[in-house]
C-alpha cells in the first residue's frame, strides 16, 4: 500500500512513545513501595467541576444530543465572548468565535484555510510538535527559529524580520508555551504582529494555557492587539476538560464563512454533549473553582522549580504560565555518566520510577539538553518525585 507523503512527513510523537514505555514500567512496579510517578503528560489532574458534569448528564438525559450548527452552539459562543470581556477586558464578538473539536481541530481549520502548498510558517524552537505537524499536513513547512532563555524561548520581532522570505505566510506562536511555560511580552507580540502585517502575513497564536497565567504582565490575550490576529483556545487546560475534546478559535470576520464551510465538511460540529456541558464552565461557582485550581498550579510551580534548580536541573526561565518546567539536564546527566535528555529520561524512568519527557519532540535547537517536567500532578507527588531525584543524583535532602 502506498502511503501519502504528507503522512510520512509527520514524525512520531515521542511524548506518547515515552508514555508507552512508562506504562510498561508502571505495570512492573505498581505493587512496590515506589510506583510510577507520571510527570510526562501535560494533562491536569483535576477533572471537570460538578456543574459541568451535571450539565453533561442533563444533556444526555434530556436527549439534547443532536448536531449543533457547525460554528457551535450560539449560547456557548456568547458565553466565551463574555468571558473575554470580563477576564481579559477584550471585546470579542460571538460571531467571530468558532467552536471546534478541541484546539487540534481549531489549528487544523486555521492551517487548511490559510496555508498553500510550499508556504512557510515561522515558529519558535522549542515549541509544541503537533503545531508544526498541522502546518505540514496542510502542505506547508514549519520553519523553526532557534530561541534562547534570554528571549524567553519565544520569537522576537527581529527574528521575524531576519527569517522572513518570499515563501513565508505568517507565524504560529504559543503564549504561554508548551514546553517552556513562558509567554511573549505584549509589547514584543505587538511588534511581531506589526512585522507580519506589514508583509501581508497572518499571526496565529495558541492561547490554550492563557487562563493559567500567573503574572499579570503576561496574562493578556493577543486579541487585544488587533482583530486580525487568529487565536486558538481550548477547554482542556484551564477548564480541565481534556478528554471532552472541545476548543475554539477566534478569527477575523472575513474568515468566519470559510471556517464554517470547512467545519461543515470536515467535522459537522464539535461534540454536542461537551458543548452543553461547557456552558456551565462560566457559572460563578465553576469560575471560582477554576481559580482555586489555578492557585494550586502556581503553588506547585513555586515549589517544584526551585527544587529542580537545587538539584542542578536548571530551569533557565521561570515559567509564568501553564504547568511545565523546561530543565537543562546536562549536569545531572553527566553525574549519571550519560549524555543527552533522551537517555537521561530513560535513566530516571528505570532507576527512579519517574516518567518525564525528553526534549526531542520540541525542536532541534539545543533540545537534546532539556527535559520537560509536567507539574500538573499533586504537590505530594511532586515532593515524592524530588525525593527520588535527590536519591538518584546523590543529593542530601
Amino acid at each position: 500500500m502506498k502511503i501519502a507523503q504528507r503522512a510520512q512527513r509527520i514524525e512520531p510523537f515521542y511524548v506518547m512513545e515515552m508514555a508507552k514505555a512508562a506504562a510498561e514500567r508502571a505495570a512492573l512496579v505498581a505493587h512496590t513501595d515506589a510506583p510510577m510517578i507520571f510527570l510526562n503528560i501535560g494533562e491536569p489532574d483535576f477533572t471537570a467541576p460538578p456543574l459541568v458534569q451535571e450539565a453533561a448528564a442533563r444533556a444526555v438525559h434530556d436527549g439534547t444530543t443532536q448536531y449543533t450548527p457547525a460554528l457551535g452552539l450560539p449560547e456557548l459562543r456568547e458565553r466565551i465572548s463574555a468571558w473575554y470581556s470580563t477576564r481579559f477586558g477584550v471585546n470579542v464578538p460571538a460571531r467571530r468565535i468558532v467552536i471546534t473539536a478541541g484546539a487540534s481541530a481549531a489549528l487544523q481549520l486555521a492551517c487548511l484555510a490559510l496555508i498553500e502548498a510550499g508556504d512557510e510558517v515561522l515558529m519558535p524552537d522549542p515549541s509544541y510538535p503537533c503545531n508544526r505537524h498541522f502546518v505540514s499536513a496542510a502542505e506547508g513547512r514549519a520553519v523553526l527559529v532557534p530561541t534562547t532563555a534570554a528571549e524567553r524561548f519565544q520569537l522576537s520581532a527581529e527574528q521575524v524580520r531576519a527569517n522572513w522570505t518570499a515563501h513565508t505566510r505568517g507565524v504560529l506562536l504559543a503564549s504561554p508555551s508548551n514546553p517552556t511555560g513562558t509567554s511573549i511580552h505584549p509589547d514584543e507580540l505587538r511588534a511581531i504582529h506589526n512585522e507580519v502585517s506589514q508583509r501581508g502575513g497572518t499571526t496565529l497564536i495558541d492561547e490554550i494555557y492563557l487562563g493559567l497565567s500567573y503574572d499579570a504582565q503576561f496574562g493578556q490575550s493577543a486579541l487585544g492587539i488587533d482583530d486580525q490576529i487568529i487565536s486558538i483556545n481550548s477547554f482542556s487546560k484551564y477548564f480541565n476538560m481534556t478528554g471532552w475534546r472541545l476548543g475554539w478559535l477566534v478569527v477575523p470576520d472575513v474568515l468566519v464563512p470559510v471556517m464554517e464551510r470547512l467545519a461543515q465538511n470536515l467535522f459537522i460540529c464539535a461534540s454536542t454533549v461537551a458543548q452543553h456541558a461547557a456552558l456551565a464552565c462560566f457559572e460563578d461557582e465553576s469560575i471560582a473553582e477554576f481559580e482555586r485550581r489555578r492557585a494550586e498550579f502556581k503553588a506547585r510551580r513555586d515549589y517544584f522549580v526551585p527544587a529542580l534548580n537545587a538539584l542542578g536541573l536548571n530551569v533557565p526561565v521561570m515559567p509564568d504560565g501553564a504547568f511545565y518546567a523546561w530543565a537543562d539536564c546536562t549536569a545531572a546527566a553527566n553525574k549519571l555518566g550519560i549524555k543527552g535528555s533522551w537517555d537521561f529520561a530513560f535513566e530516571v524512568m528505570n532507576q527512579a520510577n519517574l516518567a518525564i519527557t525528553p526534549g526531542r519532540d520540541f525542536g532541534q535547537a539545543d533540545t537534546s539538553r532539556f527535559v520537560r517536567f509536567s507539574t500538573a500532578r499533586s504537590l505530594p507527588e511532586l515532593q515524592a518525585a524530588i525525593g527520588r531525584l535527590q536519591k538518584l543524583l546523590g543529593h542530601t535532602p
